[in-house]
């Protein structure tokens, strides 16, 4: 079997015995995801990326010092690293959190369809609406909207991750939707 065909837990077990082509492999399978959440939080380009390489630094370091427990849920791993690395970024220069996908669209592209339909204009500008709206959000709240909607993450992951009860961040969630939809009446925004 072809290492692009290896389960995470076999490319991870295959470079702790040392083979470097696993971690490769291992990092092209994942690097749009984690780039994309990175870059989600801090909406910097260069930013994102000195993240990312930091994110990999401290993930193929805990994997070579055999402190990483495989259990099946590696990408959530790698995409808590890369949170708390950017939490630990914000905490030192106590920026906001815009929510910008590095390809130049917004979050909004995450809720909608991702066909190539003629009306890829009015999409945009429905885009460039809703991720103005959820820049808007307190930071709590948008925080939830990328972690829950972009990162795939579970209420259960994300409480870990941010700290919080489940009730918690299931309520940043509800608060974030109920603004949203307000924000949207308020603008008689009409989202197809």
């Amino acid at each position: 079997m072809h290492l692009i065909q290896q389960p995470d837990a076999e490319l991870i077990l295959a470079f702790q015995q040392g083979n470097e082509q696993a971690l490769e492999s291992l990092i092209h399978r994942h690097k749009d995801k984690v780039y994309t959440s990175i870059f989600i939080l801090v909406k910097d380009k260069y930013l994102a990326e000195d993240l990312f390489q930091e994110t990999f630094l401290k993930v193929i370091k805990t994997i070579k010092e055999g402190r990483y427990n495989e259990q099946g849920k590696f990408i959530q791993w790698v995409v808590r690293v890369a949170h708390n690395l950017c939490m630990d970024h914000f905490r030192r220069t106590r920026q906001n959190i815009p929510v910008t996908l590095p390809d130049g669209k917004d979050i909004s592209y995450l809720f909608t369809s991702h066909d190539d339909a003629p009306d890829h204009i009015e999409k945009r500008q429905i885009h460039g609406s809703v991720r103005k709206l959820i820049e808007a959000l307190p930071e709590e709240q948008r925080e939830v909207i990328v972690l829950r909607m972009y990162s795939d993450l579970s209420f259960k992951e994300i409480s870990d991750l941010t700290g919080v009860s489940i009730n918690t961040a299931l309520g940043r969630m509800r608060y974030a939707l109920l603004n949203l939809r307000k924000m949207i009446c308020e603008k008689q925004l009409v989202l197809r």
